[in-house]
């Protein structure tokens, strides 16, 4: 269901987060690194800059997205189209990030313990997750969905996420030391639309994917109406409040 091209519209927006994951994740000897949720594999790259001569692998369970990623990834690096609850590496690895994929894992809270039986000794688990789906955005694609109109949408699988103390329990249960915190970005987008040019790389997109043709112009036009109202222009562009949530797992 995914489009690269479309996600990558506000690729710096959506760099940030994970850049500021990144600085956290404090490891040294690394020789093997997992970027779960890889997506086009411009910031599975950076991985490989940030670790020079680690052995980085992007993995990814959209095959639009990983026939995306570089046909000539840098050295060290490779990508695999694969699920994420279903891969396993093939020896412990010393870092295991995912950055702004778990919210579209059902029940991922029970995933934690897989995901850290990959980490090493001394190895750390970071991940990242959107915590903005209080937001008029998703509030009010919700709503519309619910509507009578729409029945083909009423059992999607959404993305959702816990509050910052339940991971930060989850990961001192599985034995890490922890850190975890919030931030809000006061995102600033340029254009016409451009809450909906930001759903619609991510949070619009099972909702585009069981709809089609008149359909899913006649919901994405409501929702566009909505959107206006909801994040009307400021001089300077509309802002979007961005929560995210972050977690930071060290293992001693």
């Amino acid at each position: 269901m995914w489009d690269p091209d479309r996600y990558l519209t506000f690729a710096a927006q959506r760099a940030r987060p994970f850049a500021d994951l990144l600085a956290q994740v404090r490891a040294t000897d690394v020789t093997e690194v997992a970027d779960l949720g890889c997506g086009p594999g411009t910031l599975t790259a950076d991985l490989a800059r940030h670790w020079p001569g680690a052995h980085v692998v992007g993995v990814d369970s959209s095959a639009e997205m990983i026939a995306a990623t570089p046909a000539d990834p840098p050295a060290g690096v490779e990508f695999l189209h694969a699920d994420l609850r279903d891969w396993a590496p093939e020896r412990p690895v010393d870092v295991l990030i995912s950055n702004a994929t778990l919210q579209w894992v059902p029940g991922h809270l029970d995933l934690l313990p897989r995901l850290a039986g990959h980490v090493a000794d001394g190895g750390w688990l970071a991940f990242q997750i959107p915590g903005n789906f209080a937001e008029p955005a998703h509030v009010l694609l919700r709503e519309l969905a619910a509507g009578d109109r729409w029945p083909m949408l009423h059992d999607l699988e959404r993305p959702s996420a816990h509050e910052p103390a339940t991971y930060l329990d989850a990961l001192l249960d599985l034995g890490f030391a922890a850190d975890v915190w919030e931030t809000t970005y006061v995102q600033l987008l340029p254009g016409d639309d451009a809450v909906l040019e930001w759903m619609s790389g991510t949070g619009l997109r099972p909702y585009l994917t069981a709809l089609s043709g008149a359909e899913r112009d006649v919901f994405v036009a409501e929702y566009r109406d909505l959107l206006r109202a909801a994040y009307p222009p400021g001089r300077h562009g509309t802002v979007l409040p961005y929560r995210r949530i972050f977690a930071v797992g060290h293992r001693g």
